[in-house]
C-alpha cells in the first residue's frame, strides 16, 4: 500500500498504491468541494497542471446533488470524469464550522443544512455510508474538530469520543466493503488525530489510533486558530507516534511555507482551499512571493504571472491582460489565476519530491523560504 522510498532527515519520499493509481508523496490534493474546483477548472485542466489527487466533501455532496444520486450515476469518479484518486473529507470539519446550528451527542451530530435549514443527522456510520456511495479512493473517519484554544477538559472528552467514533467508522467501512453493490470495495480509511494544542493529549491519541492498523493517519484540528509555531510543535509531537509505514496527512494546510515546514517534520499529504481562493481574488504565487494582480503597477506589465512558469496562464497571457480581465469582471481572470496557483502548488510538490530523492531538501527549503520572504 504505502512504500517509503527515501528519507532526508524527517522528510519522506514515498508512494501510496490505490485502486485508482499510485500517489507520489509528498502530495498536495486539489480541493474540489462540490466535485468541482471553484474557478471554472475542469478535470481535464487538473490533469494538465499535474494534479494527482482531487478532494471532495462528504457534507456538501450529501446535501446536493445527494450521495445516493451520485451512486446511481456510478460514483464520484464517473460523475466528474476523473480517473485518478479522490479523497473525501468526512464532513466533521463542516459540522464544526456550523457551531451555531449543531448539537453533538455520542450517536453523532444533528445540524441544520446551510442550504435550506432542514435538520440532518450525521454520525460515524452515516459518514461512512455517504463516502461509500461516493466511492472515493480514500475516506476520512468522522471526528470532532475543536477550536483552538479550547478548555482542556472539553478537549479530553472530545478526543475520547473521536476515538470511539473511529472504531465505529472502521466497523462500518469493513461492512460496506463486503457488500456486493458497493462501487469501490477497496476504499481506504484514514483516521484523524485530534487534541487541540495539548501535546500530551495529541501524543496519547496518536498512540491509541496507531494500534488500529488503518490505511493512513491524519493530523486534524490545526490551522483553526493556533499560531504557526504551535502547529509545528503539534506536528513534531504527533508524527513520531504514528505508524511510519503509513501515509501522514496534515488537514487543511496551507501556505507554501507551511507545507515546506510540515514536510520537514514528516508529513506526506496536504490540502487547502487557499490557492484556489486566492486565485479567484487576483492573489497569485510566484517564485518571489505572492502578488496582487489588482495593483495598478501591473497595468502595463507584459510579462507572465511568474517568469519561467509552464502553467496555461503563464504560457499564453500577461499580467496586464489578466488584470484587465479582473477589472472588467470577466470569469476568465479567475480561471487563469486558479490554474496558475494550483500548478504552482503541484509543481512545488514535484520539486520537494526531487529534493528529498537527491538528499538536499534542507537546502531547498531554506532557499525557497528566503526567496519568498524577499518579496513578501
Amino acid at each position: 500500500m504505502y512504500k517509503l522510498l527515501k528519507k532526508d532527515g524527517n522528510a519522506r519520499r514515498g508512494e501510496l498504491k490505490t485502486c485508482h493509481g499510485t500517489i507520489q508523496t509528498p502530495v498536495f490534493m486539489n480541493v474540489g468541494t462540490l466535485a468541482a474546483i471553484k474557478g471554472a477548472v475542469s478535470t481535464v485542466d487538473l490533469e494538465e497542471i499535474g494534479c494527482q489527487v482531487e478532494l471532495s466533501n462528504t457534507y456538501h455532496l450529501h446535501l446536493r446533488p445527494g450521495d445516493k444520486v451520485i451512486k446511481q450515476l456510478g460514483g464520484l469518479h464517473k460523475f466528474m470524469n476523473w480517473d485518478r484518486p479522490i479523497l473525501t473529507d468526512s464532513g466533521g470539519f463542516q459540522v464544526f464550522s456550523l457551531a451555531h446550528m449543531r448539537k453533538i451527542k455520542e450517536e453523532g451530530v444533528s445540524f441544520n443544512s446551510h442550504i435550506d435549514g432542514r435538520r440532518i443527522f450525521m454520525g460515524p456510520e452515516e459518514s461512512m455510508q455517504i463516502q461509500s456511495n461516493l466511492a472515493s479512493t480514500i475516506a476520512m473517519a468522522f471526528d470532532e474538530c475543536v477550536a483552538n484554544p479550547s478548555p482542556r477538559e472539553y478537549v479530553v472528552k472530545s478526543v475520547d469520543m473521536t476515538t470511539r467514533w473511529l472504531h465505529r467508522c472502521k466497523e462500518e467501512m469493513d461492512r460496506l466493503n463486503s457488500l456486493p453493490d458497493t462501487i469501490n470495495r477497496q476504499q481506504l480509511l484514514f483516521g484523524i488525530n485530534q487534541g487541540g494544542v495539548y501535546e500530551d493529549i495529541r501524543t496519547k491519541h496518536a498512540q491509541t489510533i496507531a494500534k488500529m492498523d488503518l490505511d493512513g493517519y491524519a493530523i486534524g484540528g490545526l490551522a483553526v486558530g493556533e499560531t504557526h509555531s504551535e502547529m509545528y510543535r503539534m506536528i513534531e509531537a504527533v508524527v513520531p507516534h504514528l505508524p511510519q509505514d503509513k501515509p501522514i496527512y496534515l488537514m487543511g494546510v496551507g501556505l507554501p511555507s507551511n507545507i515546506l515546514e510540515a514536510v520537514d517534520r514528516g508529513v506526506d499529504f496536504f490540502d487547502c482551499v487557499l490557492p484556489a481562493r486566492n486565485g479567484r481574488h487576483g492573489h497569485v504565487f510566484t517564485k518571489h512571493g505572492k502578488i496582487n494582480l489588482y495593483n495598478s503597477k501591473y497595468e502595463l506589465d507584459a510579462g507572465p504571472i511568474d517568469e519561467g512558469c509552464q502553467c496555461p496562464a503563464c504560457r499564453s497571457y500577461s499580467r496586464a491582460y489578466i488584470r484587465h480581465l479582473f477589472k472588467a469582471k470577466e470569469m476568465l481572470a479567475m480561471r487563469l489565476c486558479v490554474l496558475h496557483n494550483l500548478y504552482f502548488y503541484n509543481n512545488l510538490m514535484a520539486e520537494i519530491r526531487t529534493a528529498i530523492e537527491g538528499g538536499y531538501f534542507k537546502d531547498y527549503k531554506e532557499a525557497k523560504l528566503e526567496q519568498w520572504q524577499g518579496r513578501a
